[in-house]
C-alpha cells in the first residue's frame, strides 16, 4: 500500500498516540467494559444463569425507541468516520486503500457470503459448546420492540457492527501498526487485534470470546490475502443481520431451541 510524502513525515510517536486515542474512543474501551463485566458476572451466578441483550429497545414510547436506536446506530459510527478524517487529513485515500469501495461487487458478495457461512457456522458450534460447558451466557441477539421500523433499525445495527468493527480493528489498525511496528510481523499484529476483538465480546462469556478471537484471525488473514476490507464488512453484516432477524429459527433449524 503506497503512502504520501505527508503521511511518510508522521513520527512513530504520534500515530501511536492517534491509535489509542481512536481505540480508546471505540472498541478499545468497550473490551475494558467487557473484561469487567465478566468479573462481575463471575461473582453474581454462573454463566449459564445469565443472558446477554446485544441490541435492546431503549424507551417504551414508539418514537424514541425510534429516534435512540438511530441515534445510537449513527453516533457510533463516528469513529469510522474520524479514521477516514484522519486518512484524508495527510493526503491518504481510505476508501481506495483499504478496500473499502464498489469497484469489485460481484468478487466482494461472493468473498463475503463465503466468509459469512464459515463463520456463520463457527459460530453456532462455538455457542453450543459454550452453553453445554455453562461458559457462555444466553445470547438474545435483539429484544427491540416490533414495530413497523424495528427490521430497518436493526438492519443499521449491523450495518454499524460491521463498519466500526471491520474498518477500526482490521483495516485501519493495520494501516497504523505497519507503520508504528514496520519490522512486526503481520501475524503478530493479526493475533493482538484478534485478543482485542475477542476481548469486548466477553461480556457474552468465555465461548463468544474465543470464537470472535478466531473470527479475528479468520478475517486478518483474509484481508492480507485479498487486499479489500469490503468483503469482511459484507460477511460481518450478513452475521448480525441474521441474528439480529432470525436467531430462534436458527436454532430451531440445527435442533438448537433449548438453547433460546
Amino acid at each position: 500500500m503506497a503512502t504520501t510524502s505527508s503521511e511518510q513525515q508522521l513520527s512513530r510517536g504520534f500515530l501511536s498516540w492517534e491509535l489509542g486515542i481512536v481505540l480508546a474512543l471505540s472498541l478499545g474501551r468497550s473490551a475494558i467494559y467487557a473484561v469487567l463485566q465478566l468479573a462481575e458476572r463471575l461473582r453474581v451466578a454462573p454463566l449459564s444463569q445469565q443472558s446477554a441483550t446485544v441490541q435492546r429497545s431503549r424507551s417504551r414510547a414508539e418514537f424514541f425507541d425510534a429516534a435512540f436506536q438511530v441515534l445510537d446506530s449513527l453516533f457510533a459510527l463516528v469513529p469510522v468516520a474520524l479514521v477516514v478524517y484522519l486518512v484524508f487529513l495527510h493526503g491518504g485515500n481510505p476508501f481506495r486503500r483499504w478496500g473499502l469501495d464498489f469497484r469489485r461487487p460481484g468478487r466482494d458478495w461472493l468473498y463475503g457470503t463465503g466468509l459469512f457461512i464459515l463463520i456463520g457456522l463457527g459460530t453456532l458450534a462455538v455457542y453450543f459448546a459454550g452453553r453445554s460447558l455453562g461458559a457462555t451466557v444466553r445470547i438474545v441477539p435483539a429484544d427491540v420492540t416490533e414495530y413497523w421500523w424495528s427490521a430497518p433499525a436493526l438492519l443499521l445495527a449491523a450495518l454499524r457492527h460491521s463498519l466500526l468493527e471491520e474498518v477500526i480493528m482490521i483495516a485501519y489498525l493495520f494501516d497504523r501498526a505497519r507503520r508504528i511496528w514496520p519490522r512486526t510481523s503481520m501475524w503478530v499484529i493479526i493475533a493482538a487485534a484478534s485478543v482485542l476483538r475477542g476481548a469486548y465480546h466477553l461480556y457474552q462469556g468465555f465461548g463468544p470470546g474465543l470464537g470472535n478471537l478466531a473470527m479475528g484471525i479468520i478475517f486478518g488473514w483474509a484481508y492480507l490475502r485479498y487486499g479489500r476490507v469490503m468483503p469482511l464488512v459484507i460477511a460481518h453484516f450478513l452475521l448480525d443481520a441474521v441474528a439480529f432477524l432470525a436467531f430462534p429459527l436458527v436454532l430451531s433449524s440445527f435442533g438448537m431451541e433449548s438453547l433460546l
